[in-house]
């Protein structure tokens, strides 16, 4: 080898060039920082979605807190009288009437039985499901979407008839004779309870079926080979893996058996004997409506309102306070 061949084998070779401020090859270096305009992309997909909640939602709140500061009264509607300012009055006058109170408790203990039976059953149902086979199965989801699919009105008429003193057929069945469900407070509290979880299981069973089909089946073969039973499986292994899902169809369910409505109205005739059955939903249709006093049946939905976002925030920040995720 010659001299200058060495040389030209030893010789460094030149670093290859870079495009404009970019690395070999001409490639630009990717930003490490937000795209220009990404921060907003999200929104600009939600806002067609936005705007139909505000329409829906905002301004009717909006209407409803507003008509709860004013005196608004047949005579106001009617142009008889003008419309004035009370400010707190309306929830001075609500909160210092005792039936106020009676029927805002009574509404809390029904709706609290409502969910709890609701899960329960739901729960159940949706365990049971995994452990029957492929035509009970199909029965009972094609049994709980007819209860969910029915109409509140319909469903309610239906448990009326069920439950008739002089032609229903669980009074011959029974041999209770012509007994009143509904002539009783708590039973016919009871009686719109049986309605209210026939009509409300069905989202808590599918929606827990679908959590449980997604559970591995290695876990629960491996709690199954630890001897736990349904109980504990449901107890240490599903339940905490379900939790989100749980989360979900709890804070549903308080919200929907908060504001019952339809079931009491048709099954007690409008709240029971002298309003014995009456919960907030129907308090606050008969101030507004039958009253004619808008601006008391407008607090009330106020303070519904209140109450709900109280107990789901306070469900949330229990559950992030013992650690669970959601």
């Amino acid at each position: 080898m010659s001299v200058a061949t060495g040389k030209a084998a030893t010789r460094p070779r030149p670093a290859a060039r870079t495009g404009a401020g970019g690395p070999a090859g001409g490639r630009a270096p990717r930003r490490s920082g937000p795209v220009r305009g990404g921060r907003w992309t999200p929104w600009l997909y939600l806002a067609p979605a936005l705007v139909v909640l505000a329409g829906l939602l905002v301004y009717p709140v909006y209407q409803l807190g507003l008509i709860s500061f004013l005196e608004y009264t047949q005579a106001q509607v009617s142009g008889g009288q003008p419309t004035s300012f009370r400010g707190l009055g309306n929830y001075a006058e609500l909160f210092s009437d005792r039936e106020f109170w009676r029927v805002l408790l009574a509404t809390v203990l029904f709706a609290a039985a409502c969910v709890v039976s609701t899960l329960l059953v739901g729960c159940a149902l949706a365990v049971l499901l995994t452990r029957v086979r492929a035509v009970p199965r199909l029965l009972l989801m094609l049994a709980a979407l007819g209860a969910w699919a029915t109409p509140a009105i319909t469903g309610s008429t239906v448990w009326v008839f069920l439950f008739d003193p002089d032609f229903g057929p669980v009074n011959r069945v029974l041999g209770l004779g012509d007994h009143s469900w509904t002539y009783g407070r708590y039973s016919a509290f009871a009686l719109v309870l049986f309605e209210v979880v026939w009509c409300s299981f069905p989202l808590v069973m599918v929606t827990t079926y679908a959590g449980i089909r997604a559970v591995p089946a290695e876990v629960l073969e491996a709690a199954s080979l630890d001897g736990a039973g349904v109980w504990r499986t449901w107890r240490s292994v599903l339940a905490p893996m379900l939790r989100p899902i749980l989360v979900v169809v709890t804070i549903q369910s308080i919200i929907w058996d908060f504001k019952v409505f339809t079931q009491i109205y048709v099954m007690t005739g409008g709240g029971g004997i002298a309003g014995q059955n009456l919960v907030l939903n129907v308090y606050a249709y008969q101030k507004a409506f039958a009253s004619s006093q808008y601006s008391l049946g407008s607090a009330v939905g106020v303070v519904m309102l209140l109450i709900l976002l109280g107990v789901t925030l306070l469900y949330l920040k229990l559950l992030r306070r013992n650690g669970e995720e959601i």
